[in-house]
């Protein structure tokens, strides 16, 4: 076993272990938790090793890196998750590669995302980005905006409303920010009851978001390390 493959294998185990007993302290199945790991700026070479240690969901931030490396990887049996900032000129690229884009946050990227996957003949499953603080340069919908957003993304063709997404403020305690979120995918289940997936918690706050019932957990520094030489 390289080095690498080594480091990675104990990486994921530690956050298995964290993620089961965050669970067992909120009294839900681990089952219920994906762990979606999040590459950016690692090597293509990393998503193959992580792939061979089980992981099958990936993430990304940025097109530029993202696509290549996608493309690079397109024979291991990954889903990629789109959880950055998206520019609606990029929404092309990202549909070909991305089955899951956490970042939705407003009307016009609404549309500029349907018009894409229509044209790639792909339906992308999409996550509302929730504004916990309200703060407009971090990104993420007000949480006021979060039902009309829903019913339009539940209307358009080649999107498919699947729940929401957040980051915990810096400034909030992640419990509290993740206990609000509960209220925006409450909002969002009214217009598709099927949309119940809450992307919340990374490596520094994983366990307040299994307990306010997070369902998939995106995962970077604490499985592969510090950042990485940067991708392009």
């Amino acid at each position: 076993m390289s080095g690498r493959r080594e480091e990675l294998a104990a990486n994921l185990a530690e956050v298995r272990q964290r993620i089961t007993a965050a669970c067992a302290a909120a009294g839900r199945d681990p089952a219920g938790v994906s762990l979606i790991a999040v590459t950016k700026t690692w090597p293509a070479s990393d998503v193959r090793l992580l792939s061979e240690l089980g992981i099958s969901d990936v993430g990304e931030n940025r097109d530029a890196e993202a696509a290549p490396k996608a493309a690079a990887c397109a024979d291991l049996p990954l889903t990629w998750h789109f959880i950055g900032q998206l520019q609606t000129n990029k929404c092309p690229s990202v549909v070909r590669y991305a089955s899951l884009v956490h970042s939705v946050d407003r009307p016009r990227l609404i549309r500029a995302l349907g018009g894409a996957a229509a044209r790639a003949e792909r339906s992308i499953s999409c996550l509302i980005e929730v504004s916990l603080d309200g703060d407009p340069a971090r990104g993420g919908a007000p949480m006021a905006e979060v039902p009309a957003l829903a019913e339009a993304l539940a209307r358009e063709p080649g999107l498919v409303l699947a729940g929401v997404m957040a980051v915990a403020p810096l400034s909030m305690d992640p419990g509290k920010a993740f206990a609000r979120l509960l209220d925006s995918a409450a909002e969002v289940r009214a217009v598709r009851p099927a949309a119940t997936m809450i992307s919340a918690g990374m490596s520094g706050d994983l366990e307040a978001a299994v307990v306010a019932g997070a369902t998939h957990l995106r995962i970077g520094t604490a499985l592969l390390g510090g950042r990485g030489p940067v991708v392009m």
